[in-house]
């Protein structure tokens, strides 16, 4: 494995569902410190790297949240069996059968969403999609087993995907629970590294949120204690290069970076976007322009800061997001860390001040 690979390794596989997010900030706060000349933190556990280039001004915000998609206990049955309420965005079939970790006081446990084997279900069942208050963990429930003495297990506790990090067959794709976003996280460590030698007419802002699958939370207050003045948001595109399309989409595997024209929580702003376009074709950097009509990202929270902040989404497509397996390509990943830094060296003073003018 090289470096990157490495990385994304360690950050995916860490433990960390919205409001748990104590490992991955860990890693980010390790990562970030040399690469920096300062960091800060909010009161609800993001963090803030700032990296002075020629000058303070402009602020240069580039941001991707640090928490996965999970669940969370909600109660233990008298008969052993854990009930749990999510944490983000999940549809029920992708859930059921699935590994989880449970992590307790004791350590993390490992558990099965369970469900009823095929031979059991009559006809109407099996065209249900359960939902989640419907689902249970089975953590190795038995008569006369105490889960709660022996296991430690309680309401509160977060539930985590169990996956690993996969280099794929085709040894440029990658595979991973927590793409969405850690593979942000771990770009904005690389665009940082970009700029210890290259020169930047702005202060980077190297920023990683907490909280963004339950309510953009952690942007609100980075872009409170950061006060950018343009911000890239670095999160996942949805790949759709899948059945029965196939490879036809433009949001596909190779596709180069995702640029978002429109998210149901914010509306980029058009001359942002537009330098990202004209930076990209100039850089010979494949991307795609795209649109999410569900769901939005941190950029929601930012843009409306203070009087405004003109903003953009940025990221790598990946294939299967908010699931306990998705699929990421390299090429996308790296594309996405040069554009990022592109668009990153053309943000001085006047550039940033004619986002804006009237």
């Amino acid at each position: 494995m090289d470096k990157t690979e490495q990385l994304l390794k360690e950050i995916t596989e860490a433990n960390g569902v919205s409001g748990y997010e104590d490992d991955v900030r860990r890693i980010m706060a390790r990562e970030m410190e040399p690469l920096v000349d300062a960091v800060e933190y909010d009161k609800m556990g993001s963090i803030l790297g700032i990296k002075s280039g020629s000058g303070d001004v402009p602020r240069v915000m580039v941001m991707g949240h640090m928490d996965e998609i999970g669940f969370m206990v909600k109660e233990v049955t008298s008969d052993g069996y854990i009930k749990f309420l999510p944490l983000g965005g999940w549809w029920g079939h992708v859930a059921l059968g699935q590994r989880m970790r449970i992590i307790t006081s004791k350590g993390p446990i490992l558990g099965v969403i369970g469900s009823k084997p095929p031979h059991l279900l009559p006809p109407e069942e099996r065209k249900k999609v359960l939902t989640i208050k419907e689902m249970f963990i089975d953590v190795g429930a038995m008569e006369k087993f105490d889960v709660v003495k022996k296991l430690g297990i309680r309401p509160g506790d977060p539930i985590v995907p169990d996956s690993e990090f996969t280099i794929m067959g085709n040894k440029k794709l990658y595979m991973s629970k927590a793409f969405d976003n850690r593979v942000a996280c771990a770009i904005i460590l690389d665009v940082l590294r970009k700029f210890q030698r290259a020169k930047h007419p702005n202060a980077i802002l190297a920023s990683a949120s907490v909280q963004e699958e339950v309510g953009l939370r952690g942007a609100q207050t980075l872009a409170h204690i950061g006060e950018p003045d343009v911000c890239i948001v670095v999160d996942t595109g949805i790949a759709q290069d899948i059945p029965p399309d196939n490879f036809k989409k433009a949001e596909r595997l190779g596709g180069g970076p995702a640029v978002l024209i429109y998210d149901a929580v914010m509306i980029p702003n058009l001359q942002l976007r537009d330098l990202v376009i004209k930076t990209a074709e100039e850089k010979k950097i494949p991307f795609h322009l795209t649109y999410m009509e569900g769901g939005g990202t941190d950029g929601g929270r930012v843009h409306i800061n203070r009087a405004g902040v003109p903003s953009i989404v940025i990221g790598p497509p990946v294939r299967y997001i908010h699931s306990h397996n998705s699929i990421l390509s390299r090429n996308d990943y790296d594309n996405t860390v040069k554009l990022v830094a592109e668009v990153i060296k053309k943000l001085d003073a006047k550039t940033v001040a004619s986002l804006t003018e009237r």
